[in-house]
């Protein structure tokens, strides 16, 4: 039976190919390569779960990176547990002839916990009860994290996200794919390298940076087509989304504390947002957010507040429209203009902000905060040496060196690009499936099912 190994380069699009991309070149001309429609929202988390289940979110709930969990009335972005998914994956209930079920390794796709792959690998930081975070991965088995420790070291976690983040995550991940391939031997490989995509939001979708991003990357997958070719292993490269050029910012949440609708606590931090106490609030998500609403009667005045601010798109009641028609969604859904993106600030006044604002933080933030990949202009790189100095002494410590300041953005995604040809990406070794229907993000998961059962029609 053929093996298959996806590998998920975030913000790839058709036109890159040629630009750098030695390794992606000759993939694409020894088997095809087309552009894909990106699910909705056009973000990593819905991107995957769509490729592997085969339906939109209406249908397998991942309506975004993050949502509001109405019975713990708390906002939760990034969670890790498979169970999340609504929907079945590809492998589930999927057996060869001899009625084993299929292997599968899922390298650092998201919902890795819990999950019902044979192996898994994915970031876990450890987080000491002094308040120290050290690198760390979770994996299982646990002789795999044991193998990977051993062979390739501490991952390196700071350089996955934040100011810091750049080549040296995507190469670890890369080089102990191959690790875990040889020892899971696995069927199904999925894994996921995000270089480009640091500096694509950092500075923009095109400019100087865009070729010698690309090179990294092509690196990076070509250490693993070398590993994988003599093995005989059908190769998939997708990615999620394309980047729009951005050169604004949009505040939801202060539109909708303008409005009376938004409620916040005052404490030692600084103002938090209080979901359960708010008539209305933002969670934003790149170009997209989810409005939630407690009381049907405050809809419209949310629509007053939020229709015809400069950069919103539109407002959508709902989201069937974009198929989001989950339960998870909010009662209203934005959708930004091309050239802007949705943060997530709810203070009025600088002073006012929450001591995690200006810090790497992904859980603590209504949103996500693309401010996090860039040392602030004024002082960040001080504040973060100072921050670390007093680590090393055995201090208290806040490492804040990220900005406020929303222009410093250049790129985002979320909603389709203007040209297919800047969005998503589906690339596969084997020219056979040239004449197959694959134009969606979804059709990778029917495509998987024809690679792995030859009977799958």
């Amino acid at each position: 039976m053929t093996a298959l190994a996806i590998l998920d380069c975030v913000g790839l699009t058709p036109r890159h190919l040629g630009l750098n991309t030695p390794n992606l070149n000759r993939l694409a001309e020894g088997g095809f390569v087309r552009p894909l429609a990106p699910a909705l929202p056009a973000v990593t988390t819905t991107g995957q779960v769509s490729m592997l289940t085969g339906v939109a979110p209406r249908q397998h709930g991942i309506v975004g990176n993050g949502w509001y969990f109405r019975d713990l009335n708390e906002i939760l972005l990034w969670r890790q547990s498979e169970g999340l998914i609504d929907a079945p994956l590809v492998w589930e209930g999927a057996r060869h002839a001899d009625g084993q079920p299929w292997r599968v390794l899922k390298h650092f796709w998201w919902y890795a916990m819990a999950t019902s792959a044979t192996a898994t690998v994915t970031p876990r930081p450890a987080y000491h009860h002094d308040g120290r975070k050290s690198p760390d991965i979770y994996a299982w088995p646990p002789d795999l994290k044991q193998v990977l420790d051993e062979r390739h070291g501490t991952f390196p976690l700071f350089n996955f996200w934040g100011p810091m983040a750049d080549l040296r995550s995507t190469r670890w991940i890369a080089e102990s794919f191959r690790t875990a391939w040889d020892h899971t031997k696995p069927d199904l490989g999925l894994c996921y390298l995000p270089h480009l995509d640091y500096d694509l939001q950092r500075f923009g979708p095109v400019g100087d940076h865009l070729e010698r991003n690309l090179r990294d990357l092509d690196a990076c997958v070509g250490l693993i087509l070398d590993h994988l070719r003599p093995l005989g292993v059908e190769v998939l490269v997708v990615s999620e989304y394309g980047l729009n050029p951005v050169k604004r910012a949009v505040f939801p949440n202060r539109h909708l504390r303008e409005a009376g609708l938004l409620a916040i606590q005052v404490n030692a931090t600084g103002e938090l947002l209080d979901p359960g106490a708010s008539r209305a609030f933002a969670v934003c998500d790149h170009q997209v957010a989810h409005v939630y609403i407690r009381n049907p009667h405050d809809v419209a005045t949310a629509i007053t507040a939020l229709e015809g601010v400069p950069g919103v798109a539109r407002v959508h009641r709902g989201g069937a429209a974009l198929g989001l028609d989950h339960a998870r969604c909010g009662e209203l859904v934005l959708e930004a203009e091309r050239d802007t993106w949705f943060a997530h600030d709810y203070w009025l006044d600088p002073v006012a902000a929450p001591d995690f604002a200006r810090c790497v933080e992904i859980h603590k933030k209504p949103g996500y905060d693309p401010r996090e990949l860039f040392f602030d202009p004024q002082g960040g790189k001080f504040r973060a040496a100072k921050a670390l100095l007093r680590k090393k002494l055995g201090l208290r410590y806040v490492l804040d060196p990220c900005p406020l300041d929303p222009t410093l953005v250049r790129g985002s995604h979320g909603v389709p690009t203007a040209d297919p040809l800047d969005g998503p990406i589906l690339i596969g070794s084997d020219r056979r499936r040239a004449a197959l229907p694959l134009t969606h993000h979804t059709d990778i998961h029917g495509l998987i099912r024809r690679i792995l059962d030859p009977t799958h029609a």
